[in-house]
């Protein structure tokens, strides 16, 4: 109770805007309370007056419930209109904090984790933290309003108080058992929802390649082994509800038999009226169903906002998942000087840095080649931060990387990749996501010098043309064009190129080549060379093995003293 207690607390703060939503709606609660306990006996007196041939008080008794029924409408509005208020604002508050906080979870982890995990709880877990302040509450008070009915029996007749109590204790003992083991059956549910989730995503995102591999069937399989897993834990999870419902519901007609019995024995012997009697028998389904349905419900809604509570805020809290770390220093003049000293670094206990030191000065074109899988892309996720090092500094323009805030580093450095993502939106859209005050003729001349422009205008909507998710209707080079042109409207002081003209042809690699040679002194560039063509101009080139720096130089002096250079040059060449 007291985790229940706090947690609700804690997800209230999300809620406090719309506390006025929550006064209204315990309004309409409480006239729905005491409508619940008056209404069955003013039915009662509406037969006693019909029986006794009392017309007038028949009439008026009658305008009496007709005006309880429209004050029962009414707040049946003021509950449902403000619920749903404030069920959207505590939902809308807590997906956006969740949206931004998911991107502050460190590459790793989000490298580590299924999709399917960060989807579930920004989706289905909010929403059930939200409904614990509408349909649990609404629970609560229908408890609430049984306790008052209770009072209600206590006063008219003190043993069919006793046999509904009894009543009530052993039904309600069986719901209870029924939601603790529903619980544990739904706790393995979600996971496997995650898995089937993650899975299902990686399907749409993933459609292009599972045609090309030729492995729909086996996708197909692994995908239906996990949503059997996920339908099992549903079903045995249901099967668990139908038995004891149907022992419940067995035990409320055998109560239902009993209560007639008890009543014909109080009217014939403890002067019990008839109408009393039917006054006190209408009042079976609240006390008898509803009293225990309402806790039962109230402690699985209660299993489930905890459950989802602590999915949630594992996010929230930095408990479960590490999240980036950033310093408070600020460069208030990007210069784009880079230094690595006795870096270490690795994936998974696996070395892929190892003691790495070089410097790039400001304004130069640095290269980097060697073979795959020597570290060269390490290096940039590095700089970029999108990893922690593990040991030795980065130093950016004089100051410790770790030291530095987000901005001063990312602000400034744009990374175009091998495969760049790019979102489903417009061309256009696309592209103002980086700089939302940026022109349609910056946005042309930027897709000109990443030699797009000319595609672009044959498209029947131009810019404005949707490229899907990830660009699924671009080509590999185009998605990397579009990645350049985006770089380019970001006008930072350091361009990171990962091995970003790989995908393109000859004709248009040289254009890029062309656009890369252009980019002023002022801006630092480092470029991951598939190609030894796109990096020929660099004002040096670092050769890197086994996480180190084989060799550095110029194109001229490595084709000199370099036979691993020589040798990856003569293989260009000869093609």
């Amino acid at each position: 109770m007291k985790e229940t207690i706090k947690n609700l607390k804690r997800v209230y703060r999300y809620g406090k805007e719309y506390k006025k939503n929550l006064i209204y709606e315990t309004i309409g609660s409480i006239f729905g309370i005491v409508i619940s306990i008056i209404l069955p006996i003013l039915a009662a007196k509406q037969i006693v007056y019909l029986t006794d041939n009392l017309w007038y008080q028949l009439i008026f008794m009658s305008i009496i419930i007709l005006f309880v029924g429209f004050i029962s409408s009414f707040k049946t509005v003021l509950i449902r209109k403000n619920t749903q208020k404030f069920t959207v604002g505590i939902t809308e508050k807590m997906q956006k904090e969740l949206g931004v906080d998911i991107l502050k979870i460190s590459q790793s982890e989000i490298d580590n984790n299924a999709t399917g995990v960060f989807i579930q709880r920004m989706t289905s877990d909010v929403d059930e933290l939200a409904k614990m302040f509408t349909t649990g509450y609404g629970r609560l008070i229908g408890i609430i309003s049984s306790i008052g009915t209770f009072i209600s029996i206590l006063i008219i007749d003190k043993y069919v108080f006793v046999f509904y109590v009894i009543s009530a204790i052993i039904l309600t003992a069986l719901h209870v058992i029924k939601s603790k083991k529903c619980n544990l059956k739904d706790k393995e549910k979600r996971k496997s929802q995650e898995k089937v989730t993650s899975l299902t995503s990686e399907l749409i995102r993933g459609s292009r390649d599972i045609k090309m591999l030729n492995i729909k069937k086996n996708f197909i399989e692994t995908l239906n082994d996990n949503i059997k897993i996920k339908n099992q834990n549903y079903l045995d999870m249901r099967n668990i509800d139908i038995f004891y419902n149907y022992i419940i519901e067995n035990l409320s007609e055998i109560f239902q038999f009993l209560l007639i019995i008890l009543f014909i024995y109080l009217i014939n012997y403890k002067g019990l009226t008839v109408a009393m009697a039917i006054a006190l028998f209408s009042y079976r389904t609240k006390v008898m169903t509803n009293f225990m349905e309402n806790i039962s419900l109230l402690l699985e809604e209660t299993n489930n906002f905890n459950l989802s509570f602590k999915r949630v805020f594992s996010i929230l809290n930095n408990h479960t998942f590490e999240k980036e770390k950033f310093g408070k220093e600020r460069i208030s003049n990007f210069v784009g000087n880079i230094e690595f000293k006795n870096v270490v670094f690795g994936y998974n206990e696996n070395t892929v840095l190892n003691n790495l030191s070089f410097s790039v000065k400001p304004g130069e074109k640095i290269g980097f080649v060697g073979k795959s899988g020597s570290g060269k892309t390490t290096i940039f996720n590095l700089i970029s931060k999108m990893y922690t090092l593990e040991s030795g500094n980065i130093y950016i323009d004089g100051y410790d990387i770790n030291t530095l805030t987000e901005d001063s580093i990312r602000g400034n450095i744009a990374l175009i990749s091998q495969n760049p993502y790019l979102f489903n939106m417009s061309i256009k859209d696309n592209l103002r996501l980086v700089n939302k005050n940026v022109s349609d003729e910056e946005i042309k001349k930027a897709c000109q010098l990443a030699c797009l422009d000319d595609f672009i205008e044959l498209l029947p909507e131009k810019y404005d043309t949707v490229i899907g998710e990830g660009g699924v209707i671009l080509s590999g080079g185009q998605r990397q064009r579009l990645a350049i042109a985006r770089a380019f409207i970001q006008n930072k002081k350091m361009i990171l190129f990962d091995e970003a003209t790989s995908a393109l042809d000859n004709e248009t690699q040289r254009e890029i080549q062309k656009a890369i040679d252009n980019i002023g002194s002022e801006c630092t560039v480092m470029i991951i060379a598939h190609r030894l063509s796109t990096i020929v101009n660099c004002d040096k080139i670092f050769i890197i093995e086994d996480g180190q720096i084989l060799d550095s130089g110029t194109h001229k002096e490595l084709l000199e003293r370099s036979n691993f250079y020589l040798n990856l040059y003569e293989e260009e060449t000869s093609k």
